[in-house]
């Protein structure tokens, strides 16, 4: 009997101790939910499971008026129940990180190179003098090319009927200077690439991210959409668990469930700092602070020159949220819906070291 009540009494201990770990992060949650669009839901994975999976609701009455005047406009229901790990939305740049996987597959097939350039694939940027414009360029956002801002550019795209129509529109855009010395975050690049790996495969880029990304990584509610052209940069949808297995894959070097996405090779080259001390950096969104970037990615935590970043991220325009930390081996995917950027910045830092401390 004194043996069981022992045993009891630990268990009890270890919960209440593990409870204790992330209270700050409970209380994080609760203070913040209302500046991040009144709905936030956090989940964190650390050896090979989930350790932290939570949801706050505390919408305020003009955010749901907003909320009905934004849906009546897409043609949409409202939808105000809470956040959970199944709940889909869209999530705007966190997308570029599928999308640079996506490409990465290619590169490991030796199908494509990072220093192919686009002209080869895709002669119309060759006559507006941008065919020399390489891969690695694309998918790092210095292609060099004045593009609009992000909301412009994914408005103008969705009123585009083919991916060729959208390459025309793009090189019709004007250059700001040598690719390589420029970075823009944009949705440019991304776009670019997505079309040179639908000419190399002769399939959509729909298609190419279901076999090659959500199926293999059993994303079963993320895509891109069924609009005439995919958006690489920032058209898909997805889920807390679904991006969670996206990230579990990248914490694990390539590997999911015991199966090779990507080489470990290729995970490393999307972490490493593209935006060196030469680059010329005319524009980054409030949110990514002195972020480095990589491919698809921004370098939340730099290291050495040419090694992966201790931590990287690719937070998207509705305040979704998506780590991987090298050096912990762990992940985390945050959830949220609001446009206001104020802010945003220091509420990532905070969050996450909240989260390194729960989870020594």
């Amino acid at each position: 009997m004194k043996k069981l009540f022992f045993m009891v009494s630990i268990l009890l201990y270890y919960g209440n101790l593990n409870a204790q770990n992330f209270s700050k992060i409970d209380t994080w949650l609760q203070h913040h939910a209302d500046v991040m669009g009144g709905r936030v839901y956090l989940l964190l994975y650390k050896d090979g499971k989930i350790v932290y999976s939570k949801g706050v609701s505390e919408l305020s009455a003009k955010q749901k008026m907003m909320g009905k005047i934004l849906a009546k406009r897409q043609g949409k229901t409202t939808d105000f129940s809470d956040y959970t790990a199944t709940t889909r939305q869209q999530i705007a740049s966190c997308s570029k990180w599928l999308s640079a996987a996506l490409v990465m597959t290619f590169v490991d097939e030796g199908k494509l190179t990072l220093s192919d350039t686009v002209g080869k694939y895709l002669p119309v940027l060759s006559k507006s003098g941008k065919g020399s414009i390489t891969i690695s360029e694309c998918l790092s956002h210095m292609t060099a090319i004045k593009s609009p801002d992000l909301k412009e550019s994914l408005s103008e795209m969705r009123q585009i009927n083919s991916m060729d129509e959208a390459i025309q529109m793009i090189a019709a855009l004007p250059m700001e200077g040598e690719p390589g010395k420029v970075f823009r975050y944009s949705n440019t690049g991304l776009q670019i690439a997505g079309a040179v790996i639908e000419k190399i495969s002769g399939k959509s880029f729909e298609t190419l991210f279901a076999e090659r990304i959500a199926r293999p990584l059993d994303m079963k509610n993320t895509d891109f959409g069924k609009s005439k052209v995919a958006l690489p940069a920032g058209g898909a949808s997805s889920t807390p668990n679904d991006y969670m297995n996206f990230l579990t894959m990248i914490v694990n070097k390539g590997i999911f469930n015991g199966k090779r996405i990507l080489s470990e090779n290729s995970v490393n080259q999307m972490q490493i700092n593209r935006v060196t001390g030469e680059v010329n950096k005319v524009y980054a969104p409030n949110e990514a602070g002195d972020f480095g970037y990589g491919y698809g990615e921004w370098i939340i935590e730099n290291s050495k020159a040419n090694k992966p970043g201790n931590a990287v991220s690719s937070p998207g325009l509705f305040g979704s949220f998506p780590w991987v930390d090298n050096q912990k081996k762990t992940a985390g995917f945050l959830m949220a819906f609001y446009l206001n950027n104020k802010g945003r910045h220091e509420y990532y830092l905070e969050l996450k070291k909240l989260v390194d401390e729960a989870l020594k």
